[in-house]
C-alpha cells in the first residue's frame, strides 16, 4: 500500500445504476492517480464523512485537501478535525474532475 500524504483532490459525480441516481465519490492524489472511489445514494455529510474516514484510514492524512464548495465536505472535515487543511476554489479541483 502506497501512502500519498501531500495533496488530495476530492470530487463527486452523478452516475445512474439500474436507472437510479447514485453518487461516485473520488479521491485523486497530486499526481493524478485515483486513491479511492466510493458509491452512495446520498450526497450529504454522512456520506462524505464515511468516504473521508475510509480514505484516510487506508492512505493516511494529507497535508491539503482540495474540494469544490459542496458544504458536505466542510461539515465532514470539521467533524474529523481537518477543516484547516481544506482548500476550495473555482478551478482548483479540476484534477479530480478530469
Amino acid at each position: 500500500m502506497r501512502f500519498s500524504r501531500w495533496r488530495w483532490h476530492l470530487d463527486e459525480v452523478f452516475v445512474k445504476i439500474n436507472g437510479e441516481r447514485h453518487y461516485l465519490w473520488r479521491a485523486v492524489d497530486h499526481e493524478g492517480e485515483v486513491l479511492e472511489s466510493y458509491i452512495t445514494k446520498s450526497r450529504d455529510k454522512k456520506a462524505a464523512l464515511k468516504f473521508l474516514r475510509k480514505t484516510m484510514h487506508k492512505h493516511g492524512q494529507p497535508e491539503a485537501i482540495v474540494t469544490d464548495k459542496l458544504r458536505s465536505y466542510g461539515a465532514a472535515l470539521r467533524e474529523i478535525g481537518a477543516d484547516a487543511r481544506q482548500e476550495t476554489g473555482r478551478w482548483e479541483n479540476n484534477r479530480a474532475e478530469n
